[in-house]
């Protein structure tokens, strides 16, 4: 019986990339022929036409199947998306940008076929603007150091997963996560692949500030306790800085009759300390909403409309208005 690859491929505005994408997600595939695939593209509602580009791209074949946002949730849930209508044996998650090489996937599978439940494929080097080097390599070193020690050093958003730990990903269908956070916070076999990322050939790049620093806030909370941790040594510390400067003010009337004055020095205190407990009522903010988020048990995507897809394998979620095909399924066995 051969194995079924689900290569899932979240787009959003990369019309221009995907017809390139697909000769060599193809192309690729002709290289193993014992392995049945489906590629499974998720269009997190692009403003651009890369619908109407899949919607042509998967005339004539139904190895390639289609999920349209009913609007943008972004790119963790359309991975959620792809996995949760995986069929496959195991599935490799991959950018539209061309940026990962879809050459790389063999020497994934080849790894997964040793008995590896997760695959990871981690920058060695990246062709990226130095800024986005910059922010990544932050991002990398403190997730590193502060959450997961086994982290690779340079990250990694392309990965090959088995079946089991694509249902107990799907099954969590956390809100406002990192799903290459919880692809380690899984555990399971693992083993790291280290390749050259390319630059980026077609479009721009809609990673904007505002959508890292959501990024980095919700990788943190979901994985750690320490911005918590954190807030609750700053409070001591300042409380007990505060009451060290009073028993001095104090020490300093009563032993030589120091006049209370210094107005300038009382209104910094003051800034400085509202100023940190504003910072800390963020950061618990920063939880509530997110435990909030969780509790009204919204969905994390609502679903447009399927092209070759019936419904998802392993959970359902909200579908508005569903466009299926009759084609038939592919040949697995």
């Amino acid at each position: 019986m051969k194995n079924l690859v689900t290569v899932v491929v979240p787009v959003y505005y990369n019309a221009a990339s995907l017809p390139l994408l697909k000769e060599r997600l193809f192309n690729t595939a002709a290289t193993i022929p014992e392995i049945v695939f489906e590629f499974i593209f998720v269009d997190d509602c692009s403003g651009d036409n890369s619908f109407e580009v899949l919607r042509e791209l998967a005339e004539g074949d139904d190895r390639v199947r289609i999920i349209r946002f009913s609007r943008n949730f972004g790119s963790n849930a359309s991975i959620q998306a792809g996995l949760a209508y995986a069929r496959g044996d195991c599935a490799v998650v991959i950018t539209a940008d061309l940026q990962d090489p879809p050459e790389l996937i063999p020497e994934l599978y080849a790894a997964w076929k040793e008995g590896n439940q997760v695959v990871l494929a981690s920058r060695r080097n990246r062709g990226d603007p130095l800024i986005s080097k910059f922010s990544a390599a932050v991002f990398n070193h403190l997730f590193r150091r502060l959450v997961f020690r086994d982290f690779p050093p340079s990250g990694f958003d392309f990965m090959l997963i088995d079946r089991q730990v694509i249902n107990v990903l799907v099954e969590s269908s956390e809100k406002n996560s990192h799903i290459f956070g919880q692809t380690m916070w899984v555990g399971f076999k693992r083993r790291v692949i280290y390749y050259d990322r390319g630059k980026r050939i077609h479009g721009r790049s809609r990673w904007t500030i505002a959508k890292k620093i959501k990024y980095f806030i919700d990788a943190f909370t979901a994985f750690s306790y320490l911005p918590l941790r954190v807030a609750t040594v700053v409070g001591i510390f300042l409380a007990g800085l505060g009451f060290l400067y009073a028993l001095l003010i104090i020490g300093l009337r009563l032993t030589v009759g120091l006049p209370i004055v210094g107005w300038a020095s009382l209104a910094v205190v003051v800034l400085i300390t509202s100023g940190a407990q504003f910072i800390l009522v963020g950061v618990l903010g920063e939880y509530l909403w997110r435990v909030l988020d969780e509790v009204r048990h919204r969905p994390s995507f609502i679903v447009e409309s399927l092209v070759n897809l019936d419904g998802p394998r392993a959970v359902s979620h909200h579908e508005k208005n569903p466009e299926r095909d009759n084609r038939s399924e592919p040949d697995i066995k």
